[in-house]
């Protein structure tokens, strides 16, 4: 069995990990509220700015949130949103402060970075709207972290300010 596969028996022990997978929106919106530095995996460009993958990261840093853009095209891009660009979660600086990674990745491209999420040790790992893999969330939950599958990061951070 490989490090991010698991068995399909539980015990009462091997639960635990559940209660990192968010399903209540009041605790994403709780979440995405307090992020103050993302790294965003599959960051898009500014050449991109219509895609979610741009605008939700301009977004949260027209909001006051630290972006880490995490490219994974766009191999000429040094800078996305005035940032510097990392080519790997490993390169990043300071990794025990993120508070979020957000991940735009369609699901069937989620394993090979498993082994650098788990290094990387976020405190949540943001899926984006349309993006679940239940095996994923589990390997990530095992591991500690807090998953939010399928959600808007945008949109849920605008739920929490609202509420302010």
């Amino acid at each position: 069995m490989g490090l991010w596969q698991s068995s399909t028996a539980e015990t009462g022990d091997d639960v635990a990990w559940k209660a990192n997978i968010v399903t209540k929106a009041e605790e994403a919106v709780k979440i995405a509220g307090e992020a103050r530095r993302v790294a965003v995996l599959g960051i898009a460009p500014e050449s991109r700015a219509d895609r979610p993958a741009h605008y939700v990261a301009q977004s949260l840093q027209d909001d006051g949130v630290e972006i880490v853009p995490v490219p994974v095209y766009y191999f000429d891009v040094q800078e996305i949103l005035g940032e510097k660009v990392y080519r790997h979660l490993q390169d990043i600086p300071h990794p025990e402060t993120i508070d979020i990674l957000d991940v735009f990745r369609r699901a069937e491209d989620l394993d090979p970075h498993i082994p650098d999420i788990l290094e990387l040790k976020p405190k949540v790992v943001w899926l984006q709207t349309g993006i679940s893999d239940r095996r994923f969330e589990e390997v990530v939950a095992k591991a500690g972290m807090k998953v939010v599958p399928d959600r808007c990061l945008k949109v849920d951070r605008g739920r929490a300010k609202a509420k302010l």
